[in-house]
C-alpha cells in the first residue's frame, strides 16, 4: 500500500488533527496512558511561512499514570526535515515557558504546566546512533545522589522538563516495540518514487486497531489531489530554503576562512611587533651602553689630556734644571780654572768650593 509521506508538514498536521491518533503517537513516545489530547489554538506554524523550517504543534494532554490518577501536561512537538540552527527550537521553548496560558492553580498558587518537549528531526544527530533518545530529569542531592522525596513538586516542575528526541533517519525499519511500530510510518526507506509516498506492507498493520486508523488516514492523504500539490509546494519551499541555506553555508565558510585567515595575519603581526619590540629594546640597550662607552672614553680623553699637560710641565722644568745645571757647570768651570790660575792646588779648590776632588777634576 501507498501512504502519504507525513515529514511533510501538511501530511503531518492532517494526521495529528485526529484526536485519536494524536493520542497513539503521543502515548507511544511518553510511554504513557494519554486518555486526552487537546490541540493548544494557534499552534500551527503552516506551510506558508518564509523564514523558518520548523513545523510546530503544541498540546495538552491528559495522563493516567498507573495508580490510576490523572494530570495535565504540556507538549511541546517539533517537527523539521532539514537541519536548523538549535537557537530556533530555544526561541520556541522560552515563548511557551512565558505564555500565561500554560500556568495551572495548585494549592491556591499559579506553576507553569508540566512540559514534555518533542523533537522530530528529519536529519541526524551527531553520532548518536539510537533513534529515539530519551533526555529525563534527574533531582540530585550534592552528592549525586537521586532525591525523591516530596516530588513531583510544581515549582520544579515549572522550570524543568524532560525531552525526547527522534531521529527519523535512524528508523531504517527496524521495529522492536510499540513506539518503533508507531514511528515506522515516517521511516524514509519506504520511499517511493518522488518521496510524496511511503510504500508499506499493510498485512504489518491488520492486527493492529490503534495503527489502522493512523493507515487509513495516510492512505486518505496520499490520494488527495490538494494534499499533493500542498506536497509540491513543500518541495519547492524546502528546495529554496536548502539553496538558500547552501548559499548561507559558503558565505559562512568563506567568512570563517576569512575570519581565520585575519587572525593568522594578526597572530603574524603580533610576532613581528613583539620582534620589533625587542630589537627596538636591543637597539635602546645598546644606544646606552655607547653613551656610557663614549662617556667613558671622554673622561679617559680628559684624563690623557691632563697627564700631557702634565708631562709637558714636567719636560718644562726638566729643561729648566739642565739649563741650571749647565749653568752651574760652567760657572763652576770658569770658578775652578780661575782659582788654578791664581795658583792654588786641587786640594785646596776642593777644600775652598766644598766639593769633592773627583768632581773639581771632572770641570777644570
Amino acid at each position: 500500500m501507498y501512504i502519504a509521506n507525513p515529514i511533510y508538514d501538511i501530511v503531518f498536521k492532517y494526521l495529528m488533527e485526529d484526536e485519536r491518533i494524536a493520542r497513539t503517537i503521543l502515548s507511544a513516545l511518553l510511554q504513557k496512558d494519554v486518555v486526552a489530547v487537546e490541540t493548544r489554538a494557534n499552534e500551527y506554524d503552516n506551510i506558508s511561512r518564509d523564514s523558518l523550517s520548523i513545523f510546530r504543534i503544541d498540546f495538552g494532554a491528559t495522563i493516567r499514570e498507573a495508580d490510576g490518577s490523572e494530570h495535565l501536561i504540556l507538549i511541546e512537538l517539533q517537527k523539521t526535515w532539514v537541519p536548523t540552527e538549535t537557537l530556533r527550537f530555544r526561541q520556541y521553548l522560552g515563548a511557551q515557558y512565558a505564555n500565561k496560558m500554560n500556568m495551572h492553580r495548585v494549592d491556591g498558587r499559579d506553576y507553569g504546566l508540566p512540559m514534555v518537549t518533542v523533537y522530530l528531526l528529519g536529519h541526524k544527530v551527531g553520532d548518536i546512533e539510537e533513534p529515539v533518545l530519551y533526555v529525563r530529569r534527574r533531582p540530585e542531592d550534592y552528592n549525586g545522589r537521586e532525591v525523591t522525596k516530596g516530588l513531583p513538586d510544581p515549582f520544579v516542575d515549572s522550570l524543568t522538563h524532560d525531552s525526547i528526541i527522534v531521529q527519523i533517519p535512524r528508523l531504517h525499519g527496524q521495529v522492536n516495540n510499540r513506539l518503533e511500530k508507531v514511528l515506522s510510518v515516517f521511516d524514509q526507506t519506504y520511499k517511493d518514487g518522488d518521496g510524496h509516498v511511503l510504500k508499506l506492507d499493510d498485512s504489518y498493520y491488520e492486527d493492529d486497531s490503534e495503527m489502522q486508523p493512523i493507515v487509513r488516514r495516510l492512505l486518505s492523504a496520499a490520494s488527495d489531489a490538494d494534499m499533493r500539490h500542498k506536497m509540491n509546494v513543500e518541495d519547492e519551499y524546502f528546495s529554496t530554503i536548502e539553496e538558500q541555506d547552501t548559499a548561507i553555508m559558503q558565505q559562512r565558510k568563506e567568512i570563517a576562512e576569512h575570519k581565520a585567515h585575519l587572525k593568522e595575519q594578526k597572530a603574524k603581526l603580533e610576532k613581528q611587533k613583539v620582534k620589533l619590540e625587542e630589537q627596538s629594546a636591543q637597539l635602546e640597550e645598546q644606544s646606552a651602553q655607547l653613551e656610557e662607552q663614549s662617556a667613558q672614553l671622554e673622561e679617559q680623553s680628559a684624563q690623557l689630556e691632563e697627564k700631557s699637560a702634565q708631562l709637558e710641565e714636567q719636560k718644562a722644568q726638566l729643561t729648566e734644571k739642565d739649563a741650571q745645571i749647565t749653568e752651574q757647570k760652567a760657572l763652576l768651570r770658569t770658578s775652578v780654572k780661575l782659582l788654578l790660575e791664581a795658583g792654588m792646588t786641587t786640594e785646596e779648590i776642593a777644600d775652598r768650593l766644598n766639593l769633592d776632588i773627583d768632581t773639581i777634576l771632572q770641570v777644570s
